[in-house]
């Protein structure tokens, strides 16, 4: 067996997993917070890509050199894909707070339809071109034919993100109101914690890690369409599952193991089924293991 296809398997399902690990922590934020799957994170991804590639051609006839065009343009995309994430919380997520969990899920969906038709009709429905944003590093340059400079960015942003937001969970204010909300949302507005606001900075946070992986997958392929936060965004909630939903250091596992187990089917089975694999792998975990790889079962008060 060819060791150096193997490498490439290995460093291709690296690259991928790393994707779906930027996306999958902002759906373990908001499970872990609110008990909720929000399904219209996707759509964040493919807002945020498309705010980028706005605001790319912008800035590029404006003159602007690429350095700060990348810069703004990746601000921009995080601002603007913020401010959908809160958007939604409060029309979508909030009325529906003490509601049903059903009636919190038919409004997710709704809500994710809802954005991808209206980026539809405002957009178009072709694949449009990305530039790639992310600059060939000259100290790589040995290397670039193992690991793309993209490529590294991805895995170094990606990991970045995750000891940040582990940071903040645990040393920050803000980060103990998370934890204080997620275990009790009661006493923890009875402590004199502001409930909304921490779900408010919840949502904007997670839409902030999938704007910033819309950006770098849409740098890294080189095209977008309205489509691309659905699937990208239901495999982001199978790598959730799987790592734990509900822990940041299992949502970058999850979304590892599932992009590994992807590469390597598809290098050596079959390749036009790859997506189908991905939701194989959920049935099975939660069918053997309901919480994850890192997750803890939970007992049910009655």
């Amino acid at each position: 067996m060819d060791l150096q296809y193997l490498f490439e398997l290995f460093l291709g399902g690296l690259v991928r997993g790393s994707i779906y690990a930027l996306i999958a922590l902002g759906y373990t934020m908001v499970y872990g917070i609110i008990e909720l799957i929000n399904f219209a994170h996707g759509e964040i991804y493919m807002i945020g890509a498309f705010t980028a590639l706005i605001m790319t051609s912008v800035l590029t006839m404006m003159g602007l050199n690429q350095l700060a065009v990348i810069v703004l343009a990746s601000v921009a995309a995080v601002v603007y894909a913020c401010a959908y994430g809160f958007t939604v919380e409060k029309l979508a997520y909030k009325p529906l707070r003490n509601a049903p969990r059903l009636s919190a899920l038919i409004s997710a969906i709704g809500m994710s339809l809802f954005l991808q038709n209206y980026v539809l009709l405002a957009q178009t429905s072709d694949f449009l071109p990305f530039p790639s944003l992310i600059p060939d590093f000259h100290f790589w340059e040995p290397y670039a034919h193992v690991l793309s400079s993209q490529e590294l960015m991805i895995l170094i942003t990606t990991a970045v993100v995750m000891v940040f937001l582990t940071f903040l969970i645990k040393f920050t204010k803000i980060g103990k109101a998370m934890r204080a909300t997620a275990q009790d949302k009661i006493m923890a507005a009875l402590v004199g914690i502001d409930v909304n606001r921490v779900i408010s900075f919840t949502f904007v946070v997670g839409s902030a890690t999938a704007a910033i992986g819309g950006i770098l997958i849409a740098s890294h392929i080189g095209q977008i369409n309205f489509y691309i936060g659905f699937l990208a965004g239901i495999k982001a909630f199978v790598a959730a599952v799987l790592g734990g939903i509900g822990s940041i250091p299992g949502a970058v596992l999850g979304g590892l193991v599932l992009g590994m187990a992807e590469s390597f089917f598809t290098g050596f089975l079959l390749s036009d089924y790859e997506d189908i694999f991905a939701f194989l792998i959920l049935v099975f975990i939660l069918i053997f293991r309901p919480a994850g790889i890192l997750g803890r079962a939970e007992t049910q008060k009655v």
